[in-house]
Order: C-alpha cells, then sequence, then structure tokens
C-alpha cells in the first residue's frame, strides 16, 4: 500500500478513481494504527486491574482487528487490480524514479519583459558576472523560490543589449522537472538557428556533439533554466566547450545544490524579494497601467502588496484578481482581509508553480515540509524545537550511529537549499537559529495537510459553528492559533490526533475543571506542546498517554511527578514554571528514549541506585541523553553527569560556589572536564535569598579542566574579576560568550595577547566596567559584539576596527562617549570597505538612536 501511494503520486490528481483508492488506503492505514495504538494504552493499563479484569478486557481489540483486517484485503486487491491491469498508466516503480512525461506537455513560464520591477540592481550584477571575471568557461548561477522571478530576471539579462553585443552567441533553454536530452539540444541548437529537418531523427550523442562543433570557436551564452537536479546539468554540460573565450553559462534554479554543483568555485546569485514598495509599484503598474491609483484605494493597495510578502508571482496573480472586478473599495478590503485565500482560488497561475518544488521533494523531505502547516503565519521558528518535534514525529529515521537531531538539521538545511524554507537568524557557527516559511508556500503546507488529513489548524474558533469542529477528528494533527480557552471548553474529541499543538500569543490560564481535557480528548496523543497554557497544577492526567514522546508545559509546578518514568516513549520534556525550583521526582534512568530535559528554574535531579553494575556495565548510562538544563549545582554529581557521556548541552543554576569547593583534593567541576561532547554550558549564579555578591565565587577552574569541545559558555551574577577572562580565552573551541548581568566586575579590562582564537560572538551584559582594551591581537576572528546597559563604559575599544571579520556591532542604552566611539570605527569600517580592504558591510544598532 505504501508502494501504491508512492507510484501513483502523478496520478492522482487527474483520475478520480485512483484519489478515491488512495483516501480509502489512508483511512484504513489510520484506523489500523489508531486499534493498534489503543491496544498499547490498554495493554499499559493491564497492571493496574483485577485477574478478573484482566479476562474481561483481553478480547476488546479483537473484532475491531478483524475488521481492519478485512478492509485491507479489500484495498488491497483494488491496488493489485489496478497494477496488473497497469489502470491509468499507473506500474511498480519502486525500484526508480517517475516517468518523464513527454516533451510536448511541457510548458515553458510565461515571461513578461515588460513591467519589470525591482531587477535594476539585479540585472546589472548578473550582466558584471557574465560579461567580466575569467577567459575559461563559468556558470553563473540564479536561485530563488518558485514565484520570485529567475526567469524573468534571466530573460531582462538576455535582451540586455551590452550582453548581444558581448557575446556572438546567444541561446536559451527550458529543461524543468520532465526533461528530454535530446529535446534540451534541440532547444539550444533551434535557438542558434542551426536545427534542420536532418537533425530530427539524430542521437543525443550526434545532436551534443553537432551543438559543441558550432560553440567552440566563439563566444557565446547560453541560458539553461529552471534545471531540478544535478543529474540534469551533467547530462548536457558535455555539450559546451571550454575554448578560453569568456563564454558563460546562466543557469536558473529553486535548488542551492544544483547551482554549487555546476560550479562550486562561484557562489550563486539569491534573487531576493521585493521589498513594500517595490510590490507596490508593482501593484499599480499590473493593476492600473499607466493610470494612478485613486486615493481611497492605495491603504488597502499597499495592505494587498505587503500580505504578498515580496513574491512577484503573488502579485501578478493577485493583479488579475483585482482586475476582474470594479475597482470599488468593499472588493478591495475583500481581497486585502484574505490574501492567499484569494490567490489559492487562481491554482494554475501560482499554487500549481509553487507545488512543482513540494512534488520533487524526496519522500522523506515532504513531510517535513507540510509540517510547516501548523506555525501560524509570519512565525519565526526556534530551530532547536523544530528539530524535536521532527525527531518526535517520526519523521527522522536513524542511519548508523548519526545523532537523530543532527539528521534532522540536515534535513532542514536540504529544504532551504531548495528555497523552499528562509533562515531567519543564524548562530555564531554558521549554523541555523530559526527560520520561517513565506506565507504562500505555508498555504500550499496547509492545503496539501489537510487533503491527507495530515494537520488540521484551527484559528478564531467558534464553538457554535460546524465548520470549526466538523473535521477536527479525523486529522492525525491538531493546532490552535486563538480563542484556545473556548476550543478547551468544547470539550473536543480528537481519538485519532496524535499531535496537539498550541500557538496563542498571550498565556492563557486553564481552570482546574478542564485540566483533564487532554487524557479526554487526545488519549493516543505522541506531541503535545501546551505551554501557551498555564496549569495551576500538573495536568497527572499526563501520566497516562503512553505514546507520548514530546511534552512542553507550562504552569505553578513545584514538582515533575515520579510517574511521568512511566512515559517510555518519551523523548523531550519541556517544563516551565513560576516557581523558583522544581524537584525532579521522576526517576529519568528509567526512560530510555528520553533525549532533552528542559525545566526552568533551579531542577533537583537523583540519580540512579550507586550500586548498579552488573558484568562491569552500568545498566543506566543514557547515552540518548543530549540536553539537561537547568538544574543545581547539587545535582552535578559524578553518579549522574558520568551516565550523560554524548551530553550536548547542560546549565546549572543555584550557589555555583558549591560547583569550585574543594573537597579533598578535588571539586564538582571536575566531573565536567570527562563530558567530551558537550559544546554548551550555562553557569547562572543564584544565591536568593541572598544578593548574588553575598555567595561570589573565587574564581574559574583552569581551562584543561573545562569540557575540552565547549563552543559555548553563558555566565549570569558570578561578579568574577576581569582578569578571570584569560582563562576563557585558553578554551581553545570557544565561539560564543555570553557575559550576562553581573558576570563580572572591575573597572578595566586588559585581555591577553593569544587568547580569544576561534570567538565569533561577544556579549556584555550590565557591568561597572569602564575600559577595556580590544584589538585584533585580542580578538581575531569576532563577528558579532554587543553591549547591553553598559552604563559606565565610555568608549568602544577604537582597535575593533582592525577586526577584519567584525560584522555587527550592538549598544542598548550607552554612554553618549561610546554611541560617539562607536560610529567611528562604523566610518573606519566603511572607508575599509570602500579601499577593497573588507568584503562584507559593517552594521551598528544604536538603542536608542538619538543617544
Amino acid at each position: 500500500m505504501k508502494a501504491f501511494l508512492k507510484d501513483s503520486r502523478e496520478k492522482r490528481n487527474e483520475f478520480e478513481y485512483v484519489r478515491e483508492v488512495v483516501r480509502q488506503i489512508t483511512d484504513v492505514a489510520y484506523e489500523a494504527e489508531d486499534i493498534i495504538d489503543t491496544f498499547v494504552v490498554n495493554a499499559a493499563m493491564q497492571k493496574s486491574r483485577s485477574r478478573m479484569g484482566r479476562m474481561i478486557h483481553v478480547f476488546d481489540n479483537a473484532s475491531l482487528l478483524r475488521n481492519v483486517g478485512r478492509q485491507i484485503e479489500s484495498i488491497r486487491a483494488k491496488v493489485k487490480e489496478i497494477y496488473d491491469k497497469k489502470m491509468f498508466g499507473i506500474v511498480s516503480m519502486s525500484g526508480g524514479e517517475p516517468s518523464r512525461r513527454s516533451a510536448r506537455e511541457k510548458r515553458p513560464p510565461v515571461v513578461e519583459e515588460a513591467n519589470v520591477v525591482g531587477f535594476d540592481e539585479e540585472a546589472k550584477t548578473i550582466i558584471h558576472r557574465l560579461t567580466e571575471g575569467p577567459e575559461h568557461l563559468e556558470v553563473v548561477s540564479v536561485i530563488g523560490m518558485g514565484g520570485l522571478g529567475k526567469t524573468t530576471l534571466a530573460r531582462k539579462v538576455y535582451v540586455d543589449p551590452s550582453i548581444e553585443y558581448h557575446f556572438y552567441l546567444r541561446a536559451w533553454v527550458y529543461v524543468s522537472q520532465e526533461y528530454s536530452r535530446r529535446e534540451v539540444f534541440r532547444g539550444i541548437l533551434e535557438s542558434l538557428g542551426l536545427m534542420n529537418n536532418q537533425m530530427l531523427n539524430m542521437s543525443d550523442d550526434w545532436l551534443a556533439e553537432e551543438l559543441c562543433r558550432h560553440l567552440r570557436n566563439n563566444r557565446y551564452l547560453i541560458v539553461i533554466d529552471d534545471v531540478w537536479t544535478r543529474e540534469a546539468w551533467d547530462d548536457i554540460r558535455m555539450a559546451f566547450p571550454n575554448t578560453d573565450l569568456a563564454s558563460r553559462i546562466l543557469l536558473t534554479s529553486r535548488n542551492r545544490e544544483v547551482a554549487l554543483h555546476a560550479n562550486a568555485d562561484s557562489a550563486p546569485h539569491n534573487l531576493r524579494f521585493l521589498t513594500v514598495d517595490e510590490s507596490w509599484e508593482l501593484l499599480c503598474r499590473k493593476t492600473f497601467r499607466k493610470e494612478r491609483c485613486p486615493p481611497e484605494l492605495e491603504d488597502l493597495g499597499r495592505q494587498i502588496a505587503r500580505k504578498c510578502y515580496g513574491l512577484p508571482l503573488a502579485i501578478v496573480v493577485i493583479s488579475g484578481l483585482l482586475l476582474k472586478r470594479e475597482k470599488t473599495h468593499d472588493w478591495w478590503k475583500k481581497v486585502a482581509d484574505s490574501v492567499s485565500t484569494h490567490v489559492a482560488k487562481d491554482p494554475k497561475q501560482c499554487m500549481d508553480v509553487l507545488a512543482l518544488s513540494y512534488k520533487h521533494l524526496p519522500e522523506h523531505l515532504k513531510v517535513c515540509f507540510i509540517y510547516f502547516g501548523i506555525f501560524p503565519e509570519d512565525y519565526e521558528i526556534p530551530v532547536w524545537k523544530l528539530l524535536r518535534l521532527w525527531v518526535a514525529e517520526g519523521f527522522v529515521q536513524e542511519s548508523g550511529q548519526e545523532c537523530l537531531e543532527d539528521l534532522a538539521e540536515e534535513y532542514l538545511e536540504d529544504l532551504v537549499d531548495r528555497n523552499l524554507i528562509l533562515v531567519a537568524t543564524k548562530r555564531a557557527n554558521g549554523r541555523i537559529k530559526t527560520c520561517r516559511i513565506h506565507d504562500m508556500l505555508r498555504d500550499l503546507c496547509v492545503k496539501e495537510s489537510a487533503e491527507q488529513k495530515f494537520l488540521q489548524v484551527i484559528k478564531g474558533f467558534a464553538p457554535n459553528c460546524p465548520s470549526s469542529t466538523s473535521t477536527q477528528s479525523y486529522h492525525r494533527r491538531l493546532c490552535i492559533h486563538s480563542n484556545v480557552l473556548e476550543f478547551i471548553s468544547s470539550k473536543p474529541v480528537g481519538p485519532h490526533v496524535r499531535s496537539f499543538l498550541c500557538f496563542v500569543l498571550e498565556e492563557k490560564h486553564v481552570p482546574r475543571q478542564h485540566t483533564s481535557f487532554i487524557l479526554d480528548a487526545f488519549g493516543l496523543v505522541r506531541v503535545l506542546d501546551l505551554r501557551s497554557i498555564s496549569f495551576s497544577r500538573f495536568p497527572n492526567e499526563i501520566v497516562q498517554l503512553v505514546h507520548l514522546r514530546f511534552i512542553a508545559l507550562f504552569g505553578n509546578f513545584k514538582i515533575l511527578p515520579a510517574t511521568i518514568s512511566n512515559l517510555w516513549n518519551l523523548q523531550t520534556i519541556i517544563v516551565r514554571t513560576t516557581c523558583r525550583e522544581l524537584n525532579i521526582l521522576a526517576d529519568i534512568w528509567k526512560m530510555l528514549q528520553l533525549r532533552h530535559l528542559h525545566t526552568s528554574g533551579i531542577s533537583f535531579l537523583n540519580g540512579p541506585p550507586s550500586q548498579t553494575r552488573k558484568n562491569y556495565e552500568d545498566p543506566f548510562v543514557r547515552r540518548n541523553i543530549l540536553t539537561i538544563s537547568t538544574i543545581s549545582p547539587d545535582s552535578c554529581t559524578e553518579n549522574i553527569l558520568a551516565r550523560t557521556p554524548n551530553l550536548r548541552k547542560l546549565g546549572i543554576r543555584g550557589k555555583l560556589i558549591t560547583l569550585v569547593e574543594e573537597k579533598g583534593g578535588s571539586t564538582m567541576f571536575d566531573i565536567l572536564a570527562k563530558l567530551d561532547r558537550l559544546e554548551s554550558l550555562k553557569l547562572l549564579n543564584d544565591a536568593f535569598p541572598l544578593d548574588p555578591s553575598r555567595c561570589i565565587i573565587p574564581g574559574l577552574p583552569p581551562s584543561y579542566k573545562f569540557p575540552p569541545n565547549l563552543k559555548k559558555i553563558t555566565l549570569s551574577d558570578t561578579l568574577l574579576d576581569w582578569d578571570h577572562m584569560s582563562t576563557l580565552g585558553m578554551l581553545p573551541n570557544l565561539e560564543v560568550l555570553k557575559l550576562k548581568d553581573y558576570a563580572f566586575k572591575g573597572s578595566r579590562w586588559e585581555p591577553l595577547d593569544g587568547g580569544f582564537r576561534l570567538l565569533r560572538v561577544l556579549k556584555i551584559g550590565r557591568t561597572d566596567l569602564i575600559w577595556w582594551d580590544a584589538s585584533g591581537h585580542h580578538f581575531p576572528r569576532l563577528q558579532c559584539v554587543v553591549f547591553r546597559h553598559c552604563s559606565s563604559l565610555e568608549a568602544i575599544p577604537s582597535g575593533l576596527a582592525e577586526v577584519s571579520a567584525l560584522q555587527n556591532m550592538e549598544l542598548h542604552w550607552p554612554k553618549p562617549t561610546a554611541a560617539y566611539s562607536a560610529r567611528l570605527i562604523q566610518r573606519q569600517k566603511l572607508q575599509m570597505q570602500q579601499l577593497g580592504l573588507l568584503n562584507t558591510a559593517f552594521k551598528l544598532f544604536i538603542y536608542p538612536p538619538d543617544v
């Protein structure tokens, strides 16, 4: 059945019978999964029943299983008939790629050369890359998401007079997803005016040789539009000779990987989105031609343009829609209220173009992509959370010894390279910190996932509205974007739901009488994200959700109950509590799947029994655990940390003096040196009710006592002398150093030469620092420096202007003299850039700006 779903992919939109078979298969598969999961839940409850009770309930699922079995046999017969008779052109393709359609079915995109907006500078950049540079053949690539205007830009460049003058031969060919080598070569020969009847029957190789012969002694430009795979480029590249005449290939693609494969030595040109003003200009040109927009429609028009989020294709489609009716305020208001909905009404123009990228994805990325539909519009998605959700959902399959989160990150990078997902912010090491999805693509995710009963998004829930509740129970994932309390109060029923996620801006308090809604409504749930809901007590009903893999809770919790240990599938626990302390009674050493434990406040964690070794092996070593944050210093014992050898992230909060106090010639901090996989360490000194100054740690341990592969350190309220910065400077792999409020004290800091060799990000919070020295000798790779509320700091060291890597500087509430010195550095950086000494621009942010 899985194979049939894969093989019938191309035929589902053509034949209603195939769509119906697919729907039936999906429903039966879901029902079978429901019955099996329910059986597991009931089996987990058997231990709590009497002997008689176990006998009564043991056959509950037998008849249901038989019914599903009969349905499966019926569907299997239909599938077999389709395969045997090769109905609808469906044949088994499980061993290879889907067959390519014939060339006549391909339709190249319609390119408008008039009304091009926002591409002037882009075109100049591409023309410069095509006409300047090396003498050898070079590939210049333009990449971007579907509908962004790659083909339009390429056409604008192609017909530019300077290009016509520079290249003796020019040709244009459209490749697309389904291509034929022969048709590509014929297309180029025809574009060059060389095609004749004799060539119609020639082989691919003969056509390639003929094309190569004509190009060999000429400077040529070939535009290869819409290339989807590396294999497509490899299929045709032999036809383009490299004769040192400065010939060029201009290639457009949605996939960054394709561009880098065609030319690994030259970065592809990332086509940007239109600005708000450019979007408005394009909307006016398409809607009013040469006329002006009526004043009464301008505000609505700008709102419509803004909601297209810089995507030219969406603007063109919505313009066509606006032209279909009278230009009235009411009609424009209706469109402005739901731009994406109106764009989706014309699928051939926009959504089908965007859907091509989705259809071209491998199976494992399709489910990851449509999962973005769970997030609200314009939501900046934390990558750490996204990866944990993907793993919990089962989208990431194990591959050897590779970490699941690392594989998930590769999936995300692949989607970014295919221009389906946008990078919002990056970490110091270049990895993605937050991401987002274009609104039109998000609508595609919601549409596809609804068709597959993959997820349902509920926003603006109305209890008395049938459309709000009629289909929720049939979807596998349910996402609430607003009115969450109204939804809970309606006593929802979702026996098929596997994931329940809330994305509500304001935290809502759940009345005590409704805390049991989770178990009542979603007994088979695997992913539960309730951080937008505040609980007055820990919802103990959760411990009966035996399939749970991911849980995020918020409330007034003092303990994490021991019964949580019974959730043997749990991988990620995120608990945010309003209490300062959280006592973790759960025995995490019994939870074999646990990977991440995130808690706020000071959490007290208990280790397993110390005498547990059997046959020289420790049965309580948990190599799956990657995150523990934040726990008390008293919990940092060898009994705990020695059993988490693969720990990557550790947060410690409490009286840190406990860690560095020497007892019997050693300290508790010594244990951290054994965590050779640890990358991030957070040390928060919290001596409440005492002031942090009453519990100062005397100093930092020597650098060799720190974990050897530490890349990120966060310190807060440690009140260390600046001399101890030299210890941190000696850490060989340190990239990010966050000094939060009162991490260090003293009016003067003089860094030592030779330290911080890899440091890229330095953030300094409240401190009494007045003066410090810094230059490229102290921070050779520093890229970003941030000062927050450093009200005593007189000036930013002028030597930072010498750090060639420095790209960003932020000052929040600085002294006027510090702001002035930062602006001087900005001027120096600008001069260096104008002289060609810097490749990247320097950005300075000062708040408030008038300091």
